[in-house]
């Protein structure tokens, strides 16, 4: 199959209607739900996520609701030779991509006295370069396509906000809104948008395997914060709706929830109402799970405590 080569007519709203969208992170929530939505409003949808077996399901599914799937790949996105691989054969076949979307992620929270080195690089080789290697391996052929088009990053709440006990999960997540930042003006004249979504509470899978450092999973007071969270949590659907609107309308900021947009304007517009703000909420977060800041790396500990 011969790559598209001939220019369409760019639009200010964008339809999804026979465009190519590659999705990472498709094999469950956010990236699932919007690969689904992004097929059933006529895209042809192009998957990749880390573990084959979930993302031939989601792939399966797809399908069978009537949607169009066409390259499905398992990819770790750290792994820059790999995505590389997959970006030629995704091309070859299919041609230049009309919208990239970044949504695989992982998180790790701590302090700085629980956290290891490895929490610190894998959260930035993920979150941060995995972006960045799909971004440099496609984008290009979108600018030579002269087609536009859209790109989408997924940063986080904690890329607009400083959250408790979130500093490495937010030095990968402020660094991919750096990166949009400026690819938003310099992808400008080629016509392709770029998105920032920074999603606040999501109840997805990602919340039974986000690790916290010296917080045990199953004790009963964080299966109590993780239900009070999951109350207030939008659904991986409703996150989905937020960034094909925001693709639609060429959007750079996108929120999937009124609580981050509000927090952003507060950080923007009454500074000190801002910090007034993330100091309850870093004293609130310690009261709940003290055991978050009692936590220390086993080589930080005293040799006859370790």
């Amino acid at each position: 199959m011969l790559p598209r080569l001939l220019p369409r007519r760019r639009s200010r709203a964008r339809t999804l209607t026979d465009q190519h969208v590659l999705i990472t992170g498709a094999a469950s929530g956010i990236g699932r739900a919007t690969a689904e939505l992004a097929a059933r409003r006529g895209a042809v949808v192009h998957l990749t996520d880390l573990g084959a077996e979930r993302l031939e399901e989601a792939a399966a599914a797809i399908r069978a609701a009537g949607g169009r799937v066409g390259h499905v790949e398992a990819v770790d996105v750290s792994d820059h030779a790999a995505v590389q691989a997959m970006a030629r054969r995704l091309t070859a076949e299919h041609g230049a991509m009309d919208v990239v979307m970044n949504i695989a992620g992982i998180s790790r929270w701590g302090t700085v006295r629980s956290l290891e080195h490895e929490d610190w690089r894998r959260l930035v080789e993920v979150n941060l370069m995995g972006p960045i290697h799909v971004i440099e391996e496609l984008v290009p052929a979108m600018i030579d396509g002269g087609r536009g088009g859209s790109l989408v990053n997924v940063s986080s709440a904690a890329g607009i906000i400083g959250m408790p006990w979130h500093a490495a999960y937010s030095a990968s997540k402020f660094g991919i809104r750096g990166v949009s930042e400026v690819l938003r003006f310099d992808l400008r004249r080629h016509g392709i948008a770029v998105s920032l979504v920074c999603p606040g509470a999501v109840d997805t899978p990602l919340t039974e395997t986000i690790h916290i450092s010296g917080v045990d999973k199953a004790s009963p007071t964080f299966r109590r914060l993780q239900a009070r969270f999951r109350h207030g949590a939008v659904s991986p659907e409703q996150a989905a709706e937020a960034i094909l609107e925001g693709v639609r309308r060429r959007r750079y900021w996108v929120y999937t929830s009124r609580d981050i947009q509000l927090a952003h304007l507060l950080q923007r517009y009454l500074p000190p109402a801002y910090v007034a703000l993330m100091r309850v909420m870093s004293w609130g977060a310690n009261k709940a799970l003290p055991a978050v800041e009692q936590a220390r790396r086993p080589e930080s500990l005293p040799e006859s405590a370790a």
